[in-house]
């Protein structure tokens, strides 16, 4: 690393414009030479002018042809293909030039000695070998003066120390350079360091910001796949994120007229598709304030071309669980609400159309049956009772029907035991349970009056045993089980058939719901059975659950207030 620092120092050298380390290896040794061959240039021009007897002197000539010569190898040798400290021998042979110089030419001109700052410099400078070269910054310049002592056999003390300043001097310079030169390494090295360092950021950033745009556009890919408009908003709710969807969405709810709306001139229409949504009920504005909704619904746009719109939204939290904004989705429901339109309609006609003929059916039934005369046999009195029976059953299905439809039904609640009413409805299902090899009982007490509407209730009970014995095809038991529990009669009915899975269970009380275990084992019905019991405990001011497991059985429970 220490010679990186005399092989890329950046500073400028007078008179070159390019920074030092740009110029080839053979460049920088000849820079470093220039300014030594430049002095020596000097010393032979004032000799020439002031002591021309001075060039006689084969030692200075020696000295200027040396200077000329490492000058001329300075250029010559291709330094770059010899192994890198092989430059380091010209500041050496500088010394010895310099020995010659001063032992030629110091009668003229003192002071020449001075010129070993050159090489000392150089050799400090340079990096390399730095123990070295603080060694040779003393010993270098002390043998320029102290070898040609030695050669000329005159030597005493008062020489040897008179000549020691020098020495001296050239090691504090070197040393100071040395010092210089290690402090700069160690700046460039950090400087590499953290280059590389910067570097490798930079390349990990590259790749950060590679992976996001990345990510970025396969969400983009996504949300403009999905049949969903998708809409992110931030806590001030300004748009953080629209897909296309959403975008069209956008575009139906606009005005005519406007062209690019705000939240409070959307055309957000309420169930009725007249009736604008208030601001603050809107989907937009109930996310913006942090609500949490699913399947919302609005009409969207206006004519022909509205829309419904179901809404969810969820909110967002930041690192510290505060709000952040909010997602919401909107999801086109028109074909479906359309379709349960269209259902309810077709229940509604049905239902109205069984109406008329039930009605005149039971009206001409009840005109035999309540004839005084005596020409009806009891077997012909007994089936005109069957007929009404079942007729007042049939016309009260289709009085559900209609209900349901409505989504209310109307109950008359009076004092009732409702313990005979669960036993009538399991005595009357006793033979169909004997059929199916079910075993079927009830539990309870002698009496527990609650203020209910015994017709209904009692259809409650025949559903939930009905479906209890017609979802055991397997036989195994039924119980049919009372009590009071807080002010709350509780009925529950379990039975050890094929039970419902997790999913079943949830759409359970949905109107013509039906599982696909059922429907495959071609059990009869047509799903309205629970929804229609849900609705008359509700109609009491009670509540239906249920427990269930798959093969091994199912429990519905409805309670409903002993007082209303």
């Amino acid at each position: 690393m220490s010679s990186i620092a005399w092989k890329h120092s950046s500073g400028r050298i007078l008179l070159f414009r390019k920074p030092f380390h740009e110029y080839s290896l053979r460049g920088r040794v000849m820079l470093s030479q220039m300014p030594l061959s430049v002095t020596a240039g000097i010393t032979a021009f004032l000799i020439l002018a002031f002591f021309p007897e001075t060039l006689l002197n084969p030692l200075f000539i020696s000295f200027l042809l040396s200077q000329a010569v490492i000058l001329i190898l300075c250029y010559a040798v291709p330094w770059h293909r010899l192994p890198y400290p092989a430059f380091l021998v010209v500041p050496l042979l500088d010394l010895v030039s310099i020995c010659l110089g001063r032992e030629g030419g110091q009668d003229s001109l003192t002071g020449l000695s001075l010129m070993a700052v050159f090489p000392v410099i150089w050799l400090c400078a340079s990096g390399l070998f730095p123990k070295a070269a603080v060694a040779i910054s003393f010993f270098g310049p002390l043998a320029i003066i102290w070898v040609p002592l030695f050669l000329r056999g005159a030597v005493s003390g008062q020489d040897l120390s008179r000549s020691f300043l020098l020495p001296v001097m050239m090691l504090g310079i070197g040393v100071t350079v040395s010092v210089m030169t290690l402090s700069m390494v160690r700046q460039q090295r950090d400087l590499e360091e953290q280059q590389r360092d910067l570097e490798e950021k930079d390349s990990q950033l590259r790749g950060v910001l590679t992976d996001s745009k990345r990510q970025e556009r396969l969400l983009n890919t996504v949300l403009d796949t999905v049949h969903l408009g998708v809409l992110a908003v931030d806590a001030q709710g300004n748009d953080i994120l629209m897909n296309r969807k959403q975008r069209q969405h956008h575009q139906l709810a606009s005005p005519p007229t406007i062209e690019d709306p705000n939240e409070s001139q959307l055309l957000v229409f309420s169930a009725d598709r007249t009736t604008l949504v208030p601001v603050d009920q809107r989907p937009v504005r109930r996310a913006i304030l942090g609500e949490e909704f699913t399947d919302y619904l609005v009409w969207l746009g206006a004519g022909a071309d509205q829309r419904a719109i179901s809404t969810s939204a969820r909110p967002m939290e930041d690192q510290d669980g505060n709000f952040a904004g909010s997602v919401i989705v909107f999801s086109d429901v028109t074909e479906l609400v359309n379709a349960l339109a269209a259902k309810d309609d077709f229940v509604s006609n049905v239902s109205h159309e069984f109406r008329t003929p039930l009605t005149s059916i039971l009206g001409y039934v009840e005109l035999m049956l309540d004839d005084d005369d005596d020409d009806l046999a009891d077997s012909q009195r007994g089936t005109l009772e069957i007929i009404r029976r079942n007729s007042e059953r049939l016309l009260t299905l289709v009085s559900d029907l209609l209900s349901s439809r409505n989504g209310q039904l109307l109950v008359s609640p009076k004092a009732v035991n409702m313990a005979e009413l669960v036993r009538t409805s399991v005595t009357a299902a006793l033979p169909r349970a004997a059929e199916s090899g079910i075993h079927l009982r009830a539990e309870a007490p002698e009496t527990l009056e609650a203020h209910i509407d015994a017709a209904r209730i009692s259809q409650v009970l025949d559903n939930l045993v009905s479906n209890a014995i017609k979802y055991s095809p397997d036989g195994g038991d039924v119980v049919v089980s009372l009590r009071a529990e807080d002010g709350h009669m509780m009925c529950s009915v379990s039975d050890t058939g094929m039970g419902m899975s997790q999913q079943d269970q949830e759409e359970v009380f949905a109107k013509f719901f039906r599982s696909a275990a059922v429907r495959n084992s071609a059990i009869p019905g047509v799903g309205l059975g629970l929804s229609i019991s849900k609705a008359i405990v509700e109609a009491h001011g009670g509540r239906v659950s249920l427990r269930s497991e798959v093969g091994k059985g199912t429990t519905f429970t409805f309670a409903v207030p002993v007082q209303n």
